[in-house]
């Protein structure tokens, strides 16, 4: 609410006091004494509430076992994070998946220049190409484990040599990283599973012209 609207309302407010003051007959107001017991308004002051509160949860040793509680959940959360429920390949497929989509907004270069309106659709590997191969696999699977284990030692000794970025749907990315020496990344909440329509793993995915092809594969 504007401060102009503000000064309105409170001289309106006024003005009413005013009047139904004014108009009250004076010779009727009378002294109807103390009906019962009376006491101060006195509002508890919320921030000193809840430091009383937390010196207290610190004073107890509870605090920090909280924080510990957290660290730990954090820590088993990075170790493992939540499986994405894919099954593993029983019927292998190939499929083809376009990746444009429509802006729901300009998109500009770095000095305000227009370079697609909002609306249009674009395809962003007609502007960048995929420069890896990916590889979604169960990191709790001992086949597909060793599937992706092959590919990753193999892609780096071929000439040009072929990345693979390997997304785990399932384990430990972690404990696969220290053994790999390679990175692993994970599909948080299955995201990327989910929007190239894979439904089974392990799953590779390359670049095909201005399209993905994505094949599910037997490990």
């Amino acid at each position: 609410m504007s401060a102009s609207m503000n000064r309105v309302l409170m001289a309106t407010a006024c003005l009413s006091v005013c009047l139904t003051a004014q108009a009250a007959p004076q010779n009727q107001a009378q002294d109807l004494g103390v009906i019962g017991p009376t006491y101060p308004i006195a509002e508890p002051d919320l921030l000193q509430h809840i430091r009383t509160k937390l010196q207290a949860l610190v004073a107890s040793g509870e605090w920090a076992r909280l924080q510990s509680q957290a660290q730990d959940r954090l820590k088993q959360a990075v170790r493992e994070p939540t499986p994405v429920p894919l099954a593993r390949t029983r019927m292998p497929r190939s499929f083809t998946f376009d990746p444009s989509a429509t802006l729901d907004r300009n998109l500009t270069d770095p000095k305000g220049q227009l370079i697609h309106a909002a609306g249009t659709r674009v395809n962003p590997l007609s502007v960048v190409s995929l420069s890896k191969r990916l590889v979604f696999f169960d990191g709790r699977d001992p086949q597909q484990v060793q599937l992706v284990e092959r590919l990753v030692k193999e892609g780096s000794h071929t000439t040009p040599a072929v990345r693979w970025l390997a997304i785990a749907t399932n384990g430990s990315p972690p404990e696969l990283m220290k053994r790999w020496r390679h990175p692993v990344y994970f599909d948080q909440q299955g995201q990327l599973t989910r929007r190239l329509g894979i439904a089974q793993v392990p799953a590779l995915v390359r670049q095909d012209g201005l399209h993905l092809r994505i094949e599910e594969v037997l490990p």
